[in-house]
């Protein structure tokens, strides 16, 4: 029985356990997996312990730029991140550090939500590390524009500057933007807070425009709530990303990537 988890700070709340049983039990996966709270001033040593067995883990909040220096060689995508939500164990003992965020989301919004991102004018709110780890997967897509809106617009300046090689990406203040847009995406914690990132009722276009924010919780968020009341075409939060960001890291671990559907109605059906 191999041995995985998940690293976190809190880490009571995960849902990654849950998830990665039903993929296991799915796939026939022989695997264990739980939640594991990683000390705040030796995160390194904690998973180096765990690693003398473990063949892999995730990694949440507030250590993902720490295994990001963990890890002995990174993905790409990892690499465009600057930031680590997945280990693996390769075979020498040496760590692989990976970001399974942004093609989750990107795997959440196509292949679940039927929505195509080539071409689009695409709204993310934020500059932090949420925003950071979709970039590079958002930009593959080859949307039409992407604009980073950020409180302070030097962060988003500089994440622009950073991924400007890899697509059509610019940098803005909430307050800048009046005209209508064909996705937005709510990367800022405000939600966590019950609040709005300040952006205008004009950006959604009735009927057209689909809102996605990347937190979830049994109720809709206070952003998915504002885009529903503007009109949205749609509004959908981040549970689907979670599972699917989940499933690219067991693909990752165990060369198989399960079914995501019937995972994400039961993890739906819990939530509720």
């Amino acid at each position: 029985m191999d041995r995985y988890g998940v690293f976190g700070n809190p880490i009571g709340h995960s849902k990654s356990p849950l998830i990665h049983r039903l993929f296991a039990e799915q796939t026939g996966e022989p695997l264990s997996y739980e939640a594991l709270l990683a000390p705040l001033d030796d995160f390194a040593g904690f998973a180096r312990r765990f690693f003398a067995e473990g063949k892999g883990a995730n990694v949440t909040v507030p250590f993902k730029e720490q295994a990001f220096q963990l890890a002995d060689s990174l993905t790409a995508r990892a690499q465009r991140a600057g930031a680590v939500n997945t280990l693996k164990k390769l075979d020498d003992g040496s760590l692989l550090g990976d970001n399974t965020d942004g093609a989750g989301l990107v795997r959440d919004l196509m292949v679940n939500a039927g929505f195509e991102l080539r071409g689009k004018r695409i709204l993310l709110l934020g500059a932090g590390g949420a925003v950071r780890g979709v970039l590079e997967p958002m930009l593959a897509q080859q949307p039409a524009a992407l604009v980073i809106a950020n409180r302070t617009v030097a962060k988003a300046e500089q994440l622009a500057s950073e991924f400007a090689d890899l697509g059509p990406v610019v940098a803005s203040g909430f307050d800048w933007l009046d005209a209508p847009l064909d996705l937005i995406i709510n990367g800022t914690s405000a939600s966590l807070a019950g609040e709005l990132p300040p952006i205008a009722a004009s950006l959604i276009e009735p009927g057209h425009t689909l809102c996605y924010d990347m937190m979830y919780g049994k109720q809709p968020t206070a952003f998915n709530c504002w885009a529903a009341e503007q009109g949205a075409a749609r509004a959908l939060d981040g549970l689907g990303m979670l599972v699917e960001q989940a499933a690219e890291a067991f693909l990752l671990w165990r060369g198989v990537r399960p079914d995501s559907a019937p995972v994400l109605a039961e993890m739906r059906r819990q939530l509720a």
